[in-house]
């Protein structure tokens, strides 16, 4: 419940003292919370509280009326607090007669003076003799409405001076409770006045008579006397005479009032000049006051007055007004130049460009400021993106060896496939396997992922306001309400026209921000030279990795969800669709070529330990390495909605196979290159004895060296490995992420691992028969041996390729791979 305020308390007036319609300035407290707090305010007992204007809760001004009392207390009475009292007094002084020859620092009106010599009035009309009160009882005002009496009295007046007057109206008005006895003094009080009326007048003429008659005379002797002189114009006559005479009293009244015409004829001038400044102050002080509201950014306060200005004198013909009122106009127009400029500066918020639009249309500016704004952002957000391009252009060629800033380690971590095996590979054997690689090299971005990172987060936050602009532009929010119902039909008609340019600028924005990232990241989309010299210009010496590619492929799909949030149709975007399939697309084809180039590398880092299966380490790194790298392509193959499969093309299907062949005879190359690779090159300073292996390799323990039937033993025993168990867990790993031609890759996987295997079996056998048939061919020869009159040999099968080399060979072991298929 909130607590009353206190009761109004006047505790002074200034001035304390003068004639009606003096005006005071009064002070006090509690004098009421704002204008429409004030519902009463008495001087001297005279209701002031139409001429009040209420200043603060301390201070009001207003002028003093026609008091019945000389001296009284000043009332104030509000709304929250009720009827206040007064600490102070106001006299109020009768005002002096003034002489017409007195001086006066105000006009006095001549109509109704008082002469002192005849002790009677003069110069008064006798429509303005009316008694105040003709019948001369006291008046008590009605309190009957006015309407009522118009409509109950059509036609009729209640003043009894118009042609029209109606006696019942006026007592309805004046003496609706006055009692009959009162009324009966009236009449009586009526024909005392009608009756002193006609006498006065009667005896004014008796008296006068005989001045009349004297008049009469005198005039008549002038006539007599005029006709003998017998000329006017005589000098000496008569007529000549009374002509100097009346022209020298002419001069002399000249002389007296002159200077008195002059001082009011000034005083007019002065007085009328003063109530046409008072009174149209307003528009004599708008251009100063726009100036100043302007310079204060007050836009709302100088459209006021603006429309205020344009209502009252829009279409005067006073000269005065129109000069005014053409600078007003001149003014206008300068700000509508200065919003308009606000409006197209770029850059500039939201809020904003729709404060500035709303300005201009109150003000009626010329053309369409709304599109204009929408113009010129899109020709900013265009400018901008083309900048960005220039400045990592330019930076890249004046720092070619430099990278842009370094991304958060904690979010950002891209290490390689084969770091991650090296990893792998030294925990699980205890080795010194490591990356070749700086760490640092990941924390690193490349200067056009990093023009792609700015560039799709300056079209993030500069294209939605774009686009919320243009729904404004079309719902109409930009105006206020009184341009929007004055140009409701117009914009229509606008907006109709204008959908289609401004579905052109979006797609010429998001066409301008895909061949910037094509130029940048797939500079062989571009076919056109032209294009070619606008968007691309990127001096790179080497692609960027499959990593890279995804780290980009991700940061331009969370701009097309972004661009997607904002409803804007699906068909403007479609050019970031066909972009993002091309780079998933490019970045698969780039991790299968370095995935190749990680495995090339694998056969310097094999260890020739045998396990007790007779394999090394090698198969499990291979199938490590085609895994990891699978896995990075997870979110690259995976399909956002309105994304298509990247295997949907044809052509892309059969390059995929093609690299995906190409890592598998990689690899293949690389066991055929280890089988045949010389002692002398063969690194064994990283061994370490295996000590769960049997003892057939004493000879390895004892001098860290292998001999080439060791090195092609053990690369067979991989092969057997590779066709049984890694090549059919890649197959399964290439059908999980949707790869297309998986049996024709394992087919021509596996007749390359057979060839090799065959290649290497027979250059085992190669290797032990040569000492044998050494040995054996001077005794074959000697006998005239011929091997055709031998049958062939059916110990054993011809399918144990396998046995035959184990069979063959001196080493008292027997592995326990099985042997391969022939």
């Amino acid at each position: 419940m909130s607590r009353l305020r206190q009761p109004p308390l006047v505790t002074g007036i200034s001035p304390n003292e003068g004639i009606p319609w003096t005006k005071v300035t009064i002070r006090g407290e509690n004098l009421g919370t704002g204008p429409t707090d004030l519902i009463g305010l008495t001087i001297c007992g005279h209701n002031c509280l139409l001429t009040a204007e209420w200043m603060s809760a301390s201070k009001i001004v207003c002028r003093v009326g026609q008091a019945k009392n000389d001296k009284g207390d000043i009332i104030v009475t509000t709304k929250s607090g009720g009827r206040g009292t007064s600490t102070v007094s106001f006299k109020l002084l009768k005002p002096e007669k003034i002489g017409i020859l007195d001086q006066s620092a105000v006009w006095v009106d001549e109509m109704n003076y008082y002469d002192m010599r005849t002790d009677r009035n003069k110069g008064i009309p006798p429509l303005s003799l009316r008694p105040a009160n003709p019948l001369g009882i006291e008046i008590e005002k009605s309190k009957f409405p006015q309407k009522d009496l118009e409509t109950l009295f059509h036609g009729m007046s209640a003043d009894f001076t118009s042609e029209n007057f109606s006696a019942a109206w006026y007592l309805i008005e004046n003496h609706s409770t006055t009692s009959f006895e009162q009324l009966k003094m009236a009449v009586t009080n009526l024909k005392r006045q009608a009756n002193k009326k006609s006498e006065g007048s009667l005896a004014y003429v008796k008296g006068g008579l005989s001045t009349f008659f004297e008049a009469q005379d005198a005039l008549s002797a002038i006539h007599q006397k005029l006709e003998a002189d017998g000329t006017e114009k005589v000098e000496g006559s008569m007529t000549q005479k009374l002509e100097n005479v009346l022209n020298r009293a002419s001069n002399t009244a000249d002389m007296l009032f002159q200077e008195v015409l002059g001082r009011k004829d000034k005083a007019d001038s002065t007085r009328n000049a003063l109530n046409v400044l008072q009174r149209f102050k307003f528009l004599f002080n708008l251009p100063l006051n726009i100036e100043r509201n302007i310079q204060k950014g007050d836009y709302d306060v100088v459209i006021n007055d603006y429309e205020k200005a344009k209502s009252l004198f829009g279409k005067t013909e006073v000269q005065v007004f129109k000069k005014y009122y053409a600078e007003v106009e001149t003014r206008i127009e300068a700000l509508r130049e200065l919003l308009l400029d606000k409006l197209l500066e770029t850059p500039s918020t939201l809020h904003d460009q729709k404060r500035y639009i709303r300005y201009l249309s109150d003000l009626h500016a010329p053309g369409d400021p709304a599109w204009q704004c929408i113009g010129a952002q899109h020709e900013w957000i265009l400018q901008l993106m083309h900048t960005c391009k220039e400045g990592f252009v330019k930076d890249l060629k004046g720092n070619p060896g430099l990278h842009s800033p370094m991304l958060d380690p904690d979010t950002d971590v891209r290490p390689s496939v084969l770091g991650h095996l090296g990893q792998t590979s030294s925990l699980k054997r205890g080795s010194s396997f490591q990356s070749g690689r700086d760490d640092a090299w990941r924390y690193k971005t490349p200067h056009r992922v990093a023009f792609v990172e700015k560039l799709t987060k300056l079209v993030i936050s500069q294209l939605p306001n774009f686009w919320k602009l243009w729904i404004s532009y079309v719902n109409g929010s930009l105006f206020s309400e009184t341009a929007e119902k004055s140009g409701q039909i117009e914009r229509s008609k606008n907006v109709r026209q204008r959908q289609n340019d401004f579905k052109k600028m979006i797609q010429e924005v998001t066409h301008s921000l895909v061949k910037l990232i094509r130029g940048a990241l797939l500079p062989l989309s571009i076919w056109d030279s032209s294009e070619m010299l606008q968007y691309g210009g990127w001096e790179v010496k080497s692609e960027l990795s499959g990593q890279w590619f995804t780290h980009t492929i991700q940061t331009i799909r969370l701009t097309y969800e972004s661009l997607t949030a904002l409803e804007i149709p699906n068909d403007m975007l479609q050019t970031i669709q066909d972009l993002i399939l091309d780079l998933r697309v490019r970045c698969v084809m780039v991790t299968l070529q370095h995935t190749a180039e990680e495995i090339k590398r694998l056969a310097e880092k094999e260890d020739w330990i045998v396990d007790n299966e007779g394999l090394t380490s090698l198969p499990c790194q291979f199938e490590q390495c085609i895994v990891h790298s699978l896995q990075s392509l997870r979110g690259v193959l995976e399909c956002k909605p309105g994304e298509a499969s990247v295997f949907q093309q044809p052509k892309t299907q059969e390059e995929v196979c093609q690299l995906s062949i190409n890592i598998m005879q990689v690899f293949i190359y690389c066991l055929e290159q280890l089988s045949t690779k010389p002692d002398a090159d063969t690194d064994t300073a990283h061994l370490s004895i295996d000590v769960s292996s049997p003892d057939l390799f004493g000879s390895i323990h004892e001098d860290f060296s292998l001999t080439s039937e060791q090195r092609i033993l053990i690369v067979l025993s991989n092969c057997c490995y590779l066709e049984r168990h890694t090549f059919l867990n890649i197959a399964e790993h290439f059908e999980k992420h949707n790869f297309q031609g998986i049996e024709k890759i394992t087919q021509v996987s596996m007749a390359s691992l057979k060839e090799l295997d065959q290649r290497l079996f027979e250059n085992y056998i190669e290797l032990k028969a040569d000492p044998i048939v050494g040995s054996l061919e001077p005794g074959i020869y000697a006998g005239y041996f011929d091997w055709k009159d031998c049958l062939p040999p059916t110990v054993l099968p011809s399918h144990s390729k396998i046995w035959k080399a184990v069979l063959c060979s001196p080493l008292p072991w027997r592995p326990a791979w099985q042997p391969l298929s022939s």
